[in-house]
């Protein structure tokens, strides 16, 4: 039997849009290693030399070694990363979905905090944060100049602390407005559900933590208390950005009959080859099977996966695992395109240390890649009556500078499609000149899961064989150009 992996992932504030699917290896560094290129080494180290003794003022040893061995790292892809103190327990905070702070996964955007979106129920929801929101301002100080490790830093505070963030809104006439957030503990619920009308419910699965699979299966048996003869089922994975892989084997092993392949991994390093399947094995955490106390029926109700450009990596798993085997049917827009895999290596000289690489790229069932792709919908559907409105402002790991491409290719230097640039600067202007008609209410996707959601509603006449209004104007987003790529 192949090892066992030992599952850990992230997604904290200051996640990247799509973010991790991560197994965790406790790893030293391979004995077959080739011989460190001594001209290159001594080239480092004089140039080392030469900043500790030449720069107009004196310099950190420890703040060199660190930025060297960061830039090495963020190098390879947009995904890997190396932690060191108060980012590092970040890190580790994110695995179990609690922290302390306002409650937006952002990213920087031309020197500005961007906010990729807000963290369902907290303070930032509340306040009314939106995606595509830029932070200028923190307190008194400006955003320009910091990193993002700082303006992480300066939103974040103790419990019952207030942050005041002046905010920027393009798609409302580029106003700027403050807003008063109390920080609290972020205990972010990973999953929602309700019964829509008798026979049919919805499943929203955000982000996949620790508490995401046993959460998940308890909703799962609320809704078949009370529904006890199911219809068809609606599981929502719109925006999710991923995060642990176990949980999405477990939430695929739901629908799947037993044994049933849910992803393979393929990389350099012997650990990184394996094949998980529907199996607790493979996503049980303390030996128990979460899963055991289903109805039968779980495996036969009709089921429609929405999906969209911010479902990514652990979210790409399960609509790709479920799509192989037609299990459900998948709805919506073109996905992320994250099929990569990220390994935390711990076993470092330094305490509180740790390495995020990329060591693997999965593989749906039927073997293929969806890295800079994505799932693709059986049916394309748009996110309101009205069209695509937002979507053309979402990044996908297309997008990307120094992204992996679906072969054994290396990283991709291009990063910007002319085209989806084009196609995001003529969403902006389209959303600027609604606003701008419509000052007092900006336009705004409505909640999911409400009888306002479009898309919810075509999942719904699916399941129920009726009429679906598919887009007019979505196509399939096909790979990249490999000799363009490189």
């Amino acid at each position: 039997m192949k090892t066992k992996f030992k599952v850990a992932g992230w997604m904290a504030v200051g996640a990247i849009a799509g973010a991790l699917t991560t197994l965790q290896f406790q790893a030293t560094a391979r004995s077959s290693m080739t011989p460190l290129p001594l001209e290159d080494m001594q080239q480092l180290a004089a140039v080392f030399d030469l900043v500790k003794r030449s720069y107009v003022e004196p310099v950190d040893e420890k703040k060199l070694i660190r930025d060297a061995i960061g830039g090495m790292v963020s190098g390879l892809d947009p995904h890997s990363q190396y932690f060191e103190g108060q980012a590092y327990k970040e890190f580790h905070e994110g695995i179990s979905g609690k922290f302390t702070g306002v409650g937006i996964q952002i990213e920087m955007e031309d020197g500005l905090v961007k906010v990729v979106s807000p963290i369902e129920g907290s303070p930032a929801y509340r306040a009314g944060m939106m995606t595509g929101d830029l932070i200028i301002k923190i307190d008194d100080t400006l955003v320009k100049g910091l990193t993002l490790d700082q303006a992480i830093k300066r939103m974040r505070g103790p419990s019952g602390t207030k942050v005041m963030l002046t905010v920027l809104r393009k798609a409302d006439n580029n106003r700027s407005f403050p807003v008063a957030i109390t920080r609290e503990e972020i205990k972010t619920k990973s999953v929602r559900s309700k019964v829509i009308e008798p026979g049919y419910a919805w499943i929203r699965v955000n982000q996949f933590q620790e508490p995401t699979l046993r959460d998940f299966a308890d909703q799962l048996k609320d809704i078949f208390k009370q529904e006890p003869k199911l219809k068809g089922l609606v599981l929502d994975l719109r925006n999710d950005p991923g995060g642990l892989l176990d949980a999405a084997v477990g939430i695929s092993a739901a629908f799947l009959p037993k044994d049933a392949v849910v992803v393979s991994t393929n990389g350099q390093i012997p650990e990184s080859k394996s094949t998980l399947k529907a199996t607790p094995y493979f996503y049980s955490r303390d030996g128990s099977d979460p899963l055991a106390q289903l109805p039968a029926l779980i495996k036969n109700v009709p089921v429609v996966v929405l999906v969209n450009e911010g479902s990514a990596s652990a979210s790409e798993i399960v609509a790709g695992a479920l799509k192989d085997h037609k299990r459900a049917v998948i709805m919506g827009s073109q996905t992320f395109g994250k099929g990569s895999v990220q390994s935390e290596m711990t076993r470092l000289p330094m305490p509180n240390t740790s390495l995020k690489i990329t060591t693997a790229r999965y593989y749906t069932p039927s073997g293929q890649s969806i890295q800079a792709k994505g799932i693709v919908p059986d049916v394309m559907v748009d996110e309101t009556a009205e069209g695509n409105l937002f979507s053309a402002l979402r990044v996908r790991e297309a997008d990307l500078e120094r992204h992996l491409t679906a072969g054994n290719e290396a990283a991709s230097a291009a990063g910007k499609d002319p085209e989806r640039e084009k196609a995001r600067e003529a969403a902006i202007k389209k959303l600027e000149e609604a606003n701008a008609k419509n000052k007092d209410k900006p336009l705004r996707l409505p909640e999911y899961g409400t009888a306002e959601d479009f898309q919810l509603g075509q999942a719904l006449n699916r399941l129920k064989g009726k009429t679906v209004l598919v887009s007019k104007t979505q196509v399939e987003r096909k790979p990249e150009d490999k000799t363009e790529a490189n």
